[in-house]
This record gives structure tokens, sequence and C-alpha cells, in this order.
């Protein structure tokens, strides 16, 4: 079987266009995020996508594998969707372009040990939550699950709310998301459901159709999200403490 790891990466960005580009130790940031995918034994190949020429030149100056899609992809599943139809795999592993320090367990942990392909099927990393302020935070989803692990639902807030105890613990969606060609499928030939719409959580398409999500927990370190360039300067920072620049 043959796993794909997609490095989806735009240029337009309503509070930081070209993030993918930003210098970060003599190296744009997509070429961190690549690097970082690379070790993650779980994956037989990894690819950036992008909509942008100027990124598609600097993947091939430095190497990087990458494919060009459409810039009328509105989500980072249709541009996986567009990926899928180009490039044979039994399962895609889509990587956000925007976290530089990622950790490759992230990667690992979503790709299950056994991928069926007759049915629907998705999957998702998690991971604790141990710091309050990030629980109060709209930009961690927040994630519930039964006792196999698979996805009830997905929130901005924090759920589940402590009105009876205080004896659990949250979770939150690491932006490390699996897919088969028949997930890709369903995802390119729906509209947004109810919850998406609500919470604005792309991934809420398929718990909103039905659709089996499998959460895989992972401990994993805390990687940041290149969001604004403050963000860049704080992973920057982050980065040479840890000596990697």
């Amino acid at each position: 079987m043959k796993t794909l790891g997609v490095v989806a990466s735009r240029y337009a960005s309503t509070r930081f266009p070209g993030k993918a580009l930003a210098d970060i130790g003599g190296k744009p940031m997509v070429w961190w995020v690549y690097q970082q995918a690379l070790k993650a034994e779980k994956l037989d190949e990894v690819i950036v996508a992008t909509d942008d020429k100027r990124i598609e030149d600097i993947c091939i100056q430095y190497g990087l594998n990458v494919i060009m899609t459409s810039p009328d992809n509105k989500t980072t599943a249709n541009r996986m969707y567009e990926v899928s139809n180009s490039i044979h795999a039994d399962f895609y592993i889509t990587i956000n372009g925007d976290e530089p320090m990622i950790d490759p367990a992230a990667i690992n942990a979503a790709v299950p040990d056994d991928i069926p392909q007759n049915v629907e099927y998705g999957t998702n990393t998690i991971c604790v939550m141990d710091d309050p302020v990030d629980v109060m935070d709209a930009s961690n989803i927040k994630v519930v699950f039964n006792d196999k692990k698979e996805a009830l639902y997905m929130s901005r807030t924090p759920i589940p709310y402590p009105y009876g105890t205080l004896d659990f613990t949250y979770y939150k969606h690491v932006g490390v998301l699996g897919y088969n060609k028949k997930m890709l499928e369903f995802y390119q030939s729906s509209v947004p459901g109810y919850f998406e719409k609500v919470e604005s959580i792309d991934t809420l398409r398929f718990l909103d159709y039905g659709k089996k999500l499998q959460f895989f927990i992972a401990d994993i370190e805390k990687s940041l999200s290149v969001d604004t360039p403050k963000d860049l300067e704080k992973v920057r920072r982050l980065m040479r403490d840890k000596n990697l620049i």
C-alpha cells in the first residue's frame, strides 16, 4: 500500500500573504515543513501541492516534489482530491504547509495499519490539551470521541462542558488528516453540512454526513502554526533555541 504525504501550501493568506516563502534560517518555510514530513517513516512519498507558481518555482529550486493545483479549490480536502486524480495512492495524508516544526509523530499517527478501500474512511491525529488558555482559544478545535476513538463531534468551544465532573481530559485536532480515495470523492461531490457551516470547521463535513473519521492520539511536541508575521518570529526564536537554525 502506498501512502502519499501532501504538504498543502498556498500563497494567498488574509493575515500573512506569501508565508510559505517566508525565510527561516535561510530556507523558505515550505522547505522546513517538507523536511519534517520526510522524517515520517509511514509516508512512502512526499509532495507539495500549491496553486501559485512562485511556490512551485521555489520547490523546484530546492529539489522538492511539487504539483500545481487549481486556485479554485476552496478547502485543503478539495486540493487533496485534485492531487488524488493525478497521483495514485492508497492513502493520502494532508500536512499543513505553515508548521515548520511539525512533529513527524503527528504524521505517522494518522496512518493506520489497516486502510479500508471499499468504504469512505478518514483519520485525524489528535493530542491532549494541557493548557487552559489553549482550551479557550477558538482556533484550537476540540474533539470528543467514543471508546473506539471514532469521532463524535468537533468544536471551537470547550467540549465536553465540565458540569458534572472535572475528571476528564481535553483533546484537540492536529492539522494532519488522512483520506482514502472514496472519502475524497465523497467530499468533492458533497456540499457543506449544517454543523460545518455553524462551526466553520471543514472536517465536520464527514460527521454531518455520517462518515467514519477515526482519531489517533499522538504524544507529540507542541507545534506552532505560522498565521501572522508575529508567529513567524516566535518560530524563528524557538528554532534558534533548539539550534535548528
